[in-house]
């Protein structure tokens, strides 16, 4: 969705019992991706010892909120956008490539925009190649396109307890920052309820592909994943 001119990325539920999920497959080809980079390879780099230019350089760029180096100026408007939520993942990427100045309005970009989607998606997914371990993993959704699974009604309308949801909460928390810092590993502070339950759910089912979230999803019974839901959606 839109919000001052900013695209804020929203995992959304489609009506009834099926919903949207996030599942990772290909976005584009990688090696006409490389020809598209040739367009903003004068203002950033990748790859190894990949620096910020002009711009800001892109490796790990999905799944990483905006204007999150300390050690690069970004502008105000850059700035606002992550103030707002702004975070790159593929749609919120896809949305700048196509129209940057419309997506974050005063960017310094001075780029026009990438208005063939076929282009926008095979510079993605060579950008995709320079995201390396841990963003690869599943709950990132650096890749995402969407899926439906189908949960039963009576699992979603479980209200989770928050307190019980804080003491089951020490396993995620090893790996999953409370501050809803991003290192690496993506925050799952503020998710919205349904998309936490369905994406534990996808991970119990093995729909997900993930070792370590399957086994820990998997020994978790619908009232504990409805109250680390409550718990980590009400965290500040």
């Amino acid at each position: 969705m839109r919000l001052g001119g900013v695209v804020i990325a929203v995992w959304a539920a489609l009506s009834g019992a099926a919903f949207a999920e996030e599942s990772a497959t290909a976005i584009g080809d990688p090696e006409r991706g490389a020809k598209m980079f040739k367009r903003c390879q004068s203002c950033h780099q990748v790859g190894l010892g990949g620096k910020h230019k002009v711009g800001p350089h892109l490796n790990g760029i999905f799944f990483r909120p905006a204007a999150a180096f300390d050690d690069y100026k970004y502008s105000k408007g850059m700035y606002a956008a992550r103030e707002a939520g702004l975070v790159w993942d593929v749609d919120g990427l896809g949305n700048f490539l196509e129209a940057p100045k419309a997506t974050v309005p005063g960017t310094k970009m001075s780029f026009r925009g990438m208005k063939k989607e076929q282009d926008r998606n095979d510079l993605l997914a060579y950008l995709r190649t320079f995201s390396d371990n841990p963003q690869d993993i599943p709950e990132a959704a650096p890749t995402a396109r969407k899926v439906e699974v189908e949960l039963a009604p009576e699992i979603l309308a479980i209200v989770g307890d928050p307190d019980y949801g804080e003491y089951l909460s020490t396993e995620c928390t090893t790996c999953h920052q409370t501050d809803g810092a991003y290192d690496g590993i993506p925050s799952i502070v503020q998710w919205p309820t349904e998309d936490f339950v369905i994406a534990m759910h996808a991970y119990k089912i093995k729909q997900r592909e993930h070792p370590v979230m399957q086994m820990m999803a998997g020994r978790l019974s619908d009232e504990e994943i409805a109250a680390l839901a409550a718990y980590f959606g009400n965290l500040e």
